[in-house]
């Protein structure tokens, strides 16, 4: 049974995709002034090959049909990448979000997974599950990023930190890209978890919160496995640029490692071993 919280998010997802696309870009006549930017409803409808009014009630989250061959042309017709057209057709689809509640990992992770983020001294390793919540991390991470086991465990969420902590916005030279990256990923997560409550709760809180969440969040980006060139401004280490590699691993707890690798070319590394000859962690916290 569709639920109301994936329609609702088909609505604005359609809505973000649409925003992005200029009718010249697709071959349209610019037409008369807009009052929004973007396409037209009516002009998606004849990229996409369909009726004005069925597109129309896809986009206002009616509980209507969409075959994968019609919802490829939509998805064809806004330009979407490979993750935005994963992420159509899990809103979609009636079995692409789950109604069930989803829980906290009530386990430590993995002692082989545990080993791995050990191993990986010299690339700070942040493991999450799939509402971003920080479950894992090496001792790298600790001294580029926060001290972790300072933060009290309901409050490691990485997107919420990202956005709260002044620490991640002096430390992020592109900020908003950094940002970005967990928010796309989130995304992902929130097309197949749609139907449990907690990511709508979490949404309404981020977006009353800080108004740059709601900005980036109605932008509509998604992506399953984000990789970014990060350049951070460390307090201690000064430049370090890293690549940061998004892997997933399998299992129910849909665990999540992102790994910065010390960018080639750069000092990035020895820096951080030199940063790591200290006895404790950066994080002062009032």
């Amino acid at each position: 049974m569709n639920s109301a919280a994936r329609l609702q998010a088909l609505s604005a997802f359609l809505k973000s995709q649409r925003a992005k696309i200029s009718p010249e870009s697709a071959g349209l006549p610019a037409g008369s002034r807009r009052r929004t930017p973007g396409l037209r409803r009516e002009e998606v409808a004849q990229l996409a090959g369909v009726s004005t009014t069925w597109y129309t009630w896809l986009e206002q989250g009616r509980d209507i049909q969409a075959s994968p061959s019609v919802l490829d042309c939509v998805a064809t017709a806004l330009r979407m990448n490979a993750d935005e057209r994963k992420y159509l057709y899990s809103l979609a689809s009636d079995g692409g979000s789950d109604a069930h509640p989803v829980e906290r990992a009530a386990s430590p992770i993995p002692p082989s997974l545990q080993k791995i983020i050990g191993e990986l001294t010299d690339c700070p390793v942040i493991v999450s599950d799939r509402m971003c919540h920080i479950v894992a991390w090496n001792r790298a991470a600790s001294f580029v990023f926060l001290d972790f086991e300072r933060i009290p465990a309901e409050e490691r969420n990485m997107i919420r930190l990202l956005f709260e902590r002044r620490e991640f916005r002096r430390l992020a030279v592109n900020w908003t890209q950094f940002a970005g990256s967990f928010l796309s990923l989130f995304r992902s997560y929130y097309g197949r978890y749609v139907g449990d409550g907690w990511y709508d709760r979490f949404l309404q809180e981020m977006m009353a919160g800080y108004p740059e969440f709601r900005e980036m969040w109605e932008h509509g980006q998604v992506s399953y496995a984000p990789e970014v060139h990060l350049e951070f401004r460390h307090a201690k280490a000064g430049r370090m640029v890293y690549e940061l590699t998004s892997l997933s691993t399998s299992g129910q707890d849909d665990l999540r490692l992102s790994i910065y690798t010390p960018a080639s070319g750069t000092s990035t590394e020895a820096k951080l071993r030199r940063l790591m000859d200290q006895e404790n962690p950066i994080g002062n916290f009032p």
